[in-house]
C-alpha cells in the first residue's frame, strides 16, 4: 500500500470514530451525508431543511424530477452548491480521502424522448429512435452531448442514464416509452457507448441501469410499483442483459444503478440487495470499479424488505454506494443518513467497506464539470 492510501484510510478511520463538537454534525454524519441522493418537493425552490442539512455538511447530492425544473433552476442548484462549498463537507472529504475538489452532486433523468425531466430539452430522440437510426453511434453520440448541455443549462452534472436494457417484445417496459435503444446486446451498445462517452467528455457523469437488465420485463412489471421476478437463467443474463454493460465498463461509465427485480438465477433479493449481483457479479465478474447506485429506495419492490432504515442497511450491506432518497422527501434522505450511521456504529455495516465506497464517491465527484 502506497503511503497515500494508508494516509487515507488513517483518514477515514479517524474520522469514523470522531465525536461531534456541541451543536455540529459528527465527521461520520458527514460522511455518511455523502452517500445518500436527497430530493424535494413541488418546485425548483429547495425547501429551509434541505439548505441547512446541506450548509452542516449532511447532504452530498440531490436528484430532480420534473417539478424541480424551471426558470430558476440553476440559481436554486447554486444555492445549493454554495450551501455545501461553506459546509464542513469539502474539508473532511479531502482529509479523508485524498481527493480534493468533490463537487456537490446534482442528478435528474434526462433519457430522452419521453423521459426527459427538462421538458422540450435535449436529447429530443428516445434511446429507441437514436438505436434504430442509420448511424446509431452518431446517433447516441448526438444525444449524450444533448443531454450534458442541457443538464449543464440547468446546473446539472450527473445523468441518471442511459438504460442499458435490451429489450425483448415490442410494447414491454422498456419498449414501451422508447427507453431502450434495441433489442439485441449489440445494437444497445452500438448506441448507449457513444452517449456515456460524449456525456462524460462535457464532465457530466453517466450512469448505466438498471444492472442486470430490466429488457425481460413484460410491459406491466414495474418495480416502482411491487416485486419483479425476471426467470431469466444466468446463462441469458450474461450473455445478453450484461453484454452492454461491457462496453460501457470499458467506456469509463462513472455510476451503475442495480435494478430492484429479483433474479433467481443468482439470488432470491432484489438484485440491489443482493452481495452477489453487486460484488460477485458486478465487480468481481465483470470489473466495475466506479460508484454503485441505488434504485429509488421507495420502490414498491422493497416493502417486503422492511422500512425506510432496514432497506437502507441491507442496500449499504450488499454494497451499494450511493442511496437515492428519490421520495420528494428530505425527512426521507435524512432517515437514511441515520440509518448508514447506526449500522456503522453497531458494527452490522463494514467500516472498510463505507471508506472504499466513499472514495470513490469522492473522486467520482472530483470529475464533475462544477
Amino acid at each position: 500500500m502506497r503511503i497515500v492510501e494508508i494516509a487515507s484510510s488513517l483518514g477515514l478511520l479517524l474520522a469514523t470514530h470522531a465525536k461531534p463538537c456541541a451543536g455540529a454534525a459528527s465527521d461520520l454524519d458527514i460522511l455518511a451525508g455523502q452517500h445518500v441522493i436527497y430530493s424535494f418537493p413541488t418546485s425548483s425552490t429547495p425547501p429551509a431543511q434541505l439548505v441547512q442539512l446541506t450548509k452542516a455538511g449532511l447532504v452530498g447530492g440531490v436528484i430532480l424530477f420534473g417539478e424541480n425544473v424551471d426558470a430558476k433552476t440553476a440559481a436554486a442548484m447554486d444555492t445549493l452548491r454554495q450551501a455545501y462549498a461553506a459546509s464542513p463537507a469539502p474539508a473532511l472529504l479531502k482529509k479523508t480521502t485524498g481527493v480534493a475538489d468533490a463537487k456537490f452532486f446534482i442528478s435528474t433523468d434526462q433519457e430522452g424522448g419521453q423521459v426527459r425531466r427538462m421538458k422540450g430539452e435535449e436529447p429530443k430522440l428516445s434511446p429507441k429512435q437514436m438505436g434504430a437510426s442509420a448511424d446509431p453511434a452518431a446517433a447516441g453520440k448526438a444525444g449524450g452531448a444533448g443531454a450534458a448541455a442541457t443538464l449543464k443549462k440547468f446546473n446539472n452534472n450527473a445523468n441518471l442514464a442511459p438504460v442499458l436494457g435490451v429489450y425483448r417484445e415490442a410494447g414491454d417496459f422498456l419498449d414501451y416509452y422508447g427507453r431502450s435503444f434495441g433489442n439485441s446486446s449489440a445494437a444497445v451498445a452500438a448506441a448507449a457507448v457513444p452517449f456515456i462517452k460524449a456525456q462524460q467528455a462535457a464532465g457530466v457523469a453517466a450512469t448505466a441501469k438498471h444492472f442486470p437488465g430490466l429488457g425481460a420485463a413484460s410491459h406491466d412489471a414495474n418495480t416502482d410499483t411491487g416485486p419483479v421476478t425476471l426467470e431469466q437463467s444466468l446463462d441469458e443474463i450474461r450473455s445478453i442483459d450484461e453484454a452492454p454493460y461491457v462496453g460501457a465498463i470499458a467506456a469509463g461509465v462513472e455510476l451503475v444503478m442495480m435494478s430492484w427485480a429479483v433474479y433467481p438465477a443468482l439470488d432470491g433479493r432484489p438484485a440491489g440487495l443482493s452481495n452477489k449481483w453487486v460484488q460477485d457479479e458486478l465487480r468481481g465478474r465483470l470489473g466495475f470499479t466506479g460508484v454503485t447506485i441505488t434504485d429509488a429506495m421507495e420502490a414498491g419492490s422493497l416493502k417486503g424488505f422492511g422500512g425506510a432504515e432496514e432497506t437502507a442497511k441491507l442496500a449499504a450491506a450488499a454494497g451499494m454506494d450511493l442511496l437515492l432518497a428519490s421520495g420528494r422527501n428530505v425527512t426521507q434522505g435524512d432517515t437514511i443518513r441515520k440509518a448508514v450511521v447506526s449500522g456503522i456504529q453497531s458494527g452490522r455495516l463494514s467500516r472498510a467497506q463505507f471508506d472504499e465506497a466513499t472514495k470513490r464517491i469522492a473522486a467520482m465527484r472530483s470529475k464533475l464539470w462544477a
